[in-house]
């Protein structure tokens, strides 16, 4: 199950690794996405932190780490083709996976029907 951050990262859950990646709302709000600036493997970061920052036609975005954890992976493909999230944000077009340090953190997220409604009321 997909959970929701404010700043419209989404994380899916697998035991103690969490893929992260930005929502489709998200991405249909940057625009053609032009390059990604990945996250290093083996960095740890704070809820919160800035862990990646996504470069669109439009305008440069950072995106924010949703839990605490240390990253394990990165989507290498995204070097090459940055477009993969506009094509499926919310699947091939992920980001990143981290290991969990905190996973009472995901409390705090939303579920889909808490971030639709987050979207309609942001504008």
């Amino acid at each position: 199950m997909k959970k929701y951050a404010a700043t419209h990262e989404w994380v899916s859950v697998e035991g103690k690794i969490a893929t992260i990646g930005i929502s489709d709302h998200a991405q249909d709000h940057l625009g053609d996405i032009v390059y990604v600036d990945l996250p290093e493997v083996g960095k740890s970061y704070k809820k919160g932190d800035v862990f990646c920052t996504i470069e669109s036609v439009k305008a440069a975005s950072d995106i924010y780490a949703p839990v605490s954890g240390k990253v394990v992976e990165v989507n290498e493909e995204l070097d090459s083709s940055p477009e993969k999230i506009n094509d499926d944000a919310e699947g091939e077009g992920w980001i990143a996976k981290m290991e969990i340090s905190n996973e009472s953190e995901l409390d705090s997220l939303m579920d889909l029907e808490a971030y639709k409604k987050h979207c309609e009321e942001e504008g």
